[in-house]
Parts: structure tokens; sequence; C-alpha cells
């Protein structure tokens, strides 16, 4: 599935080229004019990454920005703006942004920062509305952080690697702090409480997360 990009860019020929640039790389992009757009957007789908311009119709960058991210969004986001004082890019960053490019810039630069962004996020493991980050060990249910213990995830880190395949329950119940087959039956129901996943019991022989 093609990872896709919020562009917000009212400058029509620079909107135009970055969006063309994006999807000859391979991008599904989303191109709008104005903050309020964008907004409607972000309600609309989930996005891997924005690029949002500052000084734009409707919502400027930075207050769409400051909203998403009130709102729990924490999509990475770099800023494309002609403002360039040292207060204006601090500002950028204490809103959240993960990076911010000064125009004129060349449209590759973009590219390839984009590009550093989402390899990095491509780490991330998907199933249904659950995405969980290997490095961070960080687990997402829409969008919104949802807080584990060790032991749950242990379990998910090793679910998410497995999907579809049954995994002995002997493997599991190491992830446990004084291992039986009930506390390892309390451990799976409390996180298919938390993360909505469904872990299917093969008797006699382990647990299954089965295709999502």
């Amino acid at each position: 599935m093609k990872q896709k990009i919020l562009l917000l860019e009212d400058d029509r020929t620079l909107g135009e080229t970055l969006e063309e640039l994006l999807q000859e790389d391979g991008y599904d992009v989303d191109w709008v004019i104005d903050g309020a757009e964008a907004a409607d957007k972000t309600f609309e789908q989930k996005y891997d990454l924005y690029i949002f311009d500052i000084n734009v119709p409707e919502i400027d960058g930075f207050d769409l920005l400051e909203s998403l991210r009130n709102a729990k969004d924490d999509t990475p986001t770099i800023f494309i703006s002609a403002l360039v004082d040292l207060k204006t890019i601090a500002k950028g960053f204490e809103l959240g942004a993960d990076d911010y490019i000064k125009k004129p810039f060349f449209p590759e630069e973009l590219l390839i920062r984009v590009n550093a962004k989402l390899s990095k996020a491509s780490s991330v493991i998907k199933c249904g509305d659950v995405e969980f980050d290997p490095a961070s060990r960080t687990l997402k249910r829409d969008g919104h952080i949802v807080p584990l213990g060790e032991v749950q995830l242990s379990l998910l880190n090793h679910f998410l690697n497995n999907i579809g395949q049954v995994i002995d329950k002997t493997v599991l119940m190491d992830c446990l702090e004084h291992p039986s087959s009930t506390a390892l039956r309390v451990a799976i129901n409390k996180l298919k409480e938390k993360t909505g996943l469904e872990f299917k019991n093969i008797r006699g022989v382990g647990y299954v997360l089965e295709a999502c």
C-alpha cells in the first residue's frame, strides 16, 4: 500500500511540482491550497506525513498543526516556508514539527527528507487500526497512544512479528513474571481488551494472531 502524504501549499506552481515529484516516487498525495481543506482531509483519513506551508488561506500551517497535536494527532510533519527568522523556525519545532525547509528550495531536497522520514516510519507494524513501533515500543490504536506494561509489550511484539503463525505457549510464557497457563490466558485477554486484536487459542499448542 502506498504511503499517504497531505500537502498544504497555496502556490499552485510549487504545489503541482511537489505533487508530481512525490507521486512519481510512489507516494499517494492529496494536495490542498488552504488550511481549512487540509483540516477536513485529516478528519477523513489517516496520513503517513504532513507537508505544510505556513502562510496559507483560512487556517495557517502553525494553527493547523497546533490543533492537530491538541487532538493527539502525531503524524510526522514537515514545514516548508519563506519565513526564515529563527523565532518562526523555533515555533515550528515547538508546535511539534519534525523538519523545516526554507523557501526557495530544490524540490529534490524535500523528496530526500520525505524519503528519510518515511523509510524510518516504515518499520512500524500495522494490523487493522493498531500500529506498533518496535524501536520506541509504542502502540497506537486509531492514532492514539495506548499504554502497555512490559509483559503486554513483549507479548504484542511476538504476535505482530508472527501474524498468522501459531506461537508456542512456552515462548509466550517467557514474557511473564510468573509463568503459568492461567497467567498467560489472563495476560492475553488484557492485551485483547487494550488492542482490539483477536488472539486464537490453539489448544495444547499456543496462540495465534490471525491475519489483520
